[in-house]
């Protein structure tokens, strides 16, 4: 069902709506978020290798950018954080990501990444790489960690503000139907973390302590069905627990789900985890409305026994006035256990899971003034300057928003120069960067500068045009290493030549 991967670590609507018009803004502060935490030891496995969906196209590019920012610092405690991993790898590279993230959870962060709990509360996965915390708060201050999530705030701003409106919108919908007046559980707090170092597609969630942490990576769309699946097990599961004799009478029926191959050791060893994540599915389906009857079909075939029994009982609670919290007693009380014995019989239990699949956004439509900039540039690479710069003109002179004015000007400076008029190169690319340029015209503008510089003879504002391009996030990879070669032949030049 859904995607995720999830742990027990540590531990009338319409009528509603009227009568509580403030729950839509009884979201907490800082529930979505990035974490200074994850962001440091995200940093340090990725440097140390850690290199799973590297390669994908979904992977952020803060990603990389993280790499090139550790391998220009250097950091002296790299080897043995490098040496640290390399010895205790996990069986798979899920298992090692996800103990990584829950290690990073259950400490204070930076910069001294202290556990939050005493060691017997720690949780079972991260025994074997606790010992990593003292070289990760090294790692973190030789690498300026601090400095570079500061820029990188920015990148998760971006990712936040896509998240915002439909989680919040999600998780009114979640407490509306349950009826829930806030939108968490008194002594409990629900976190979602974006964390955009991390493969793509992956949505993990961790109970620790009295915090339930979502922790969503990179994807094409936002994974808006995941985080309200984890915040409807974070209402539900602990009233499994505060109705444990009812359940248990219930229990019988357990044995049942034991031929599903799909069904992780998880909830075929602990019932009332399979309850809980069964009535999570239950007010999935509910809330699909005519989708519903297929939710609990899969949902049953993966191994979720309980599912059909609480879709039906959701019937009766959605026509009676009491909360979710309340009513869910009378919910496992009403199940019949020859009935539900007769209906789990004639389930056919999945050997492959449903996938569902994200597809990528279509890109949105191009401006005139983009598909112009394009057609330039198709002219420029074929040295047809005049039709190029031409249209490159037009395009600088329209209203066109101002990072395609700097590709304008960007690709006018370039002309300048092919033509070897440096005067109006300079100009052109000191145009560019007063114009908000994207990163790629940004930094490649500076080293067409550095470049312009050492050919007037001025060293000193080389450099400083070199080192501003090195510094340009999310510049392109031919870029950063252009101005790296060329301020080391500037340096070269520039050291005192030793007497024969």
């Amino acid at each position: 069902m859904s995607p995720a991967l999830s742990a027990r670590t540590l531990g009338p609507v319409a009528l509603l709506l009227l009568c509580n018009p403030l729950l839509s803004a009884q979201q907490p502060a800082g529930q979505l978020d990035a974490s200074p935490a994850l962001f440091s030891v995200l940093t340090a496995l990725n440097a140390a290798g850690f290199n799973e969906g590297l390669q994908s196209p979904n992977t952020h590019p803060l990603r990389r950018q993280m790499l090139a920012w550790v391998e220009q610092r250097n950091p002296p405690s790299l080897e043995k954080i490098r040496d640290f991993v390399t010895e205790r790898r996990a069986e798979t590279p899920a298992a090692e990501l996800a103990r990584y993230i829950t290690l990073a959870l259950c400490t204070d962060g930076p910069p001294n990444f202290k556990p939050r709990f005493n060691p017997s509360l720690m949780p079972p996965e991260t025994l074997p790489i606790e010992g990593i915390l003292p070289l990760l708060a090294r790692f973190h201050r030789e690498a300026e960690l601090d400095e570079a999530f500061r820029r990188a705030q920015p990148y998760f701003d971006q990712v936040i503000a896509q998240y915002h409106q439909p989680v919040t919108e999600a998780i009114f919908e979640a407490n509306t139907y349950l009826r829930n007046p806030t939108s968490g559980l008194r002594g409990r707090r629900f976190q979602v973390f974006i964390e955009l170092l991390a493969p793509p597609n992956i949505v993990i969630s961790r109970l620790l302590g009295d915090d339930f942490f979502v922790i969503v990576t990179p994807s094409p769309r936002p994974r808006v069905h995941d985080i309200r699946h984890a915040y409807l097990d974070h209402l539900i599961d602990p009233l499994t627990i505060r109705f444990g004799p009812a359940l248990d009478a219930k229990k019988p029926l357990a044995d049942l789900a034991l031929g599903s191959p799909l069904l992780p050791e998880e909830y075929k060893n602990d019932f009332s985890r399979l309850a809980a994540k069964s009535a999570v599915f239950a007010v999935e389906a509910r809330l699909a409305r005519s989708q519903g009857p297929a939710l609990v079909q899969q949902a049953m075939r993966e191994g979720y026994i309980l599912t059909a029994a609480f879709y039906d009982a959701l019937a009766a609670y959605e026509k009676q006035e009491e909360s979710f919290s309340l009513y869910f007693r009378k919910m496992i009380e009403s199940i019949d256990l020859a009935r539900e014995d007769r209906r789990i019989a004639q389930i056919e239990f999945a050997s492959a899971p449903v996938v569902r699949k994200v597809e990528a956004p279509k890109p949105p439509p191009q401006s005139p003034a983009e598909k112009d900039l394009e057609q330039a540039e198709k002219l420029y690479e074929v040295r047809d300057l005049e039709a190029a710069g031409a249209i490159f003109r037009r395009v600088y002179a329209s209203d066109a928003d101002p990072p395609l004015k700097a590709r304008a000007a960007y690709g006018l400076g370039r002309i300048a120069a092919q033509q070897k008029n440096l005067d109006l190169s300079q100009q052109w690319f000191e145009r560019t960067l007063e114009l908000n340029p994207e990163p790629f015209e940004r930094a490649w503008a500076l080293v067409y500068l550095g470049r312009l510089a050492r050919a007037a003879r001025d060293p000193e504002l080389a450099m400083q045009r070199y080192q501003a391009a090195l510094a340009v996030e999310g510049a392109s990879e031919a870029a950063r290493k252009a101005a790296q070669a060329e301020l080391a032949q500037l340096a070269a030049q520039l050291q005192p030549r030793q007497a024969p």
